[in-house]
């Protein structure tokens, strides 16, 4: 099987259509996204279909669409994007304690009928005590995760039934639960559900109710265990990185290294204050940002683990996402800056030289 490629969706406002953009502005942007005056607060359809259909074009299958006090709700930015694009696919980040699992499936597979079930669904535990608490959840990490796994358990019972569904759990109950929208889709009857996170309970729940991991990117070398054991529970993986793609690996560490603040303490890390991932990621050495010559952690300590990046010339790139393919990694969701002119570049120079590499390649992990 082919890999598979997703992108993160844009923030609203981040897409420049009538301007150029360069690298440093368009990471400059993210960065601000949280503040009360950025217009990331706002739905941004102009940009967002103009991203969209740029990402189509790329060969991008699906985009992650985010969860987060400071952006518009994911659901309803997936169901108007669905409407404005015909191939693209939604995946839809959320957290179980925002509301009950029946009326979450019923509002998915609505959204699934409206948009020909081009849907799936991250679930994160959260990951600021702060935003948490501002939702009405004050659990602790771990029990965020068990709360997770019942809720899913909850969607999965009325995904893979055909009768009511009735639990009873420490977090939901439910009693002779029928839901008539079923989750409509052309090849399938349940949305992909990706699980994030670092902790040991994060892949306890996706090995429970996920169909994919979803981590932060590191050397294959240090994956490949961790890969396999996942693997063996019949569960997916998919990275999570940064990527800048340019002519030479010269020119990529220099993009690179000009995202670098000037001002070396600046950190919004600091927000993500309940994710082990973050954690770790803080964790990061001044002097460890070579992870390997293609991936580069420089830009971690400062933003978080998303930032980890995979840099290079399109056959660094296209070697380095099939050394991961060998590991038994499946796909990718990939973030750029200018997030328009780095999917461009990525379906026009890398993702040709993966694919031609995969007509002649049989990997042995292959899904």
């Amino acid at each position: 099987m082919n890999l598979r490629f997703h992108w993160m969706l844009p923030k609203g406002g981040e897409v420049a259509i009538d301007a150029p953009q360069t690298p440093q502005e368009a990471a400059r942007y993210r960065i601000e996204s949280t503040n009360t005056t950025s217009l990331a607060r706002r739905p941004d359809m102009e940009g967002w279909v103009h991203f969209a259909r740029h990402a189509e074009e790329a060969g991008i299958e699906s985009v992650l669409v985010a969860l987060n006090h400071y952006e518009p709700d994911p659901l309803m930015i997936s169901c108007a994007l669905g409407q404005a694009t015909k191939q693209l696919k939604f995946i839809v980040a959320y957290r179980s304690g925002l509301m009950q699992p029946t009326a979450f499936v019923q509002q998915v597979n609505t959204l699934s009928g409206l948009i020909q079930g081009r849907v799936d669904l991250n679930i994160v535990a959260g990951s600021s005590t702060l935003e948490q608490h501002g939702y009405g959840d004050f659990l602790a990490h771990d029990e965020r995760y068990a709360r997770a796994e019942e809720f899913l358990a909850v969607c999965n019972a009325f995904w893979r039934g055909n009768g009511e569904v009735d639990f009873n759990g420490k977090y939901y109950r439910v009693e002779r639960g029928k839901l008539h929208t079923p989750f409509l889709a052309p090849d399938r009857t349940a949305p992909e559900i990706y699980i994030s996170g670092h902790s040991k309970a994060s892949e306890q729940l996706a090995f429970s109710q996920g169909t994919c991991w979803l981590r932060v990117a590191d050397t294959p070398e240090k994956l490949q265990p961790i890969v396999a054991h996942v693997r063996e529970r019949g569960i997916r993986v998919c990275l999570r990185l940064g990527l800048i793609c340019r002519p030479t690996r010269e020119e990529a560490v220099s993009v690179a290294e000009s995202l670098l603040p000037e001002d070396k303490q600046e950190n919004t890390t600091r927000l993500k204050d309940d994710s082990q991932m973050y954690k770790e990621g803080a964790a990061v050495a001044s002097d460890a940002h070579w992870l390997s010559r293609s991936l580069w952690a420089g830009l971690v300590p400062h933003y978080g683990p998303v930032w980890t990046t995979l840099l290079g010339s399109p056959k660094d790139l296209a070697e380095a996402f099939l050394a991961y393919k060998e590991i038994g990694v499946s796909e990718f969701i990939i973030s750029g800056w200018p997030e328009v002119d780095e999917v461009d570049i990525f379906g026009q120079e890398a993702l040709p030289l993966v694919r031609e590499a995969e007509r002649g390649r049989v990997s042995t992990n292959a899904p």
